[in-house]
């Protein structure tokens, strides 16, 4: 089947995918990396061996694994659908560490044992809380350029 292809692209291109994990993205990669490796062995630990301790605490803590490994491979893939899904569980993972950070002030003894964004990151040196803010600003900057649009004459 032949490739059909606009008179802004070469015959046989392969339409462009912005890399979200180049220049400065690569940090955020690799602090997606990082916290999601941690994350889970953290919490897939402590939902195995300690789940009736603190099962809020453990599993909020798995959840927080999801959010940053969808966010790690949204980033790793690339591209304008992968961006937004990207800025959108940044928005969500931003929310969850407001949420939580508030909650674990408030309601101390709700959380028997820390989880990854309890009081706002803070065992984690507030990485937690400025993690989706730095990837939210760098998503919108990285958004894609729409291509002009074809000059009438």
């Amino acid at each position: 089947m032949p490739e059909t292809t606009t008179a802004h692209e070469p015959a046989g291109a392969v339409p462009a995918r912005r890399s979200l994990g180049t220049g400065p993205g690569r940090l955020l990669v690799a602090l997606y990396g990082v916290f999601t490796v941690a994350a889970a062995s953290r919490s897939l630990y402590q939902l195995l061996a300690q789940f009736d301790r603190a099962p809020l605490a453990y599993s909020l803590s798995a959840l927080s694994a999801v959010v940053y490994a969808f966010i790690l491979f949204s980033l790793v893939r690339g591209g304008e659908g992968a961006r937004r899904a990207a800025l959108a569980c940044c928005a969500l993972e931003l929310a969850g560490v407001l949420g939580v950070g508030t909650w674990t002030l408030l309601d101390p003894s709700a959380f028997p044992d820390a989880t990854v964004w309890s009081d706002y990151g803070m065992g984690y040196l507030f990485i937690p809380v400025i993690l989706p803010v730095t990837g939210l600003l760098w998503l919108r900057r990285a958004r894609t350029e729409r291509p002009a649009a074809p000059a009438e004459g």
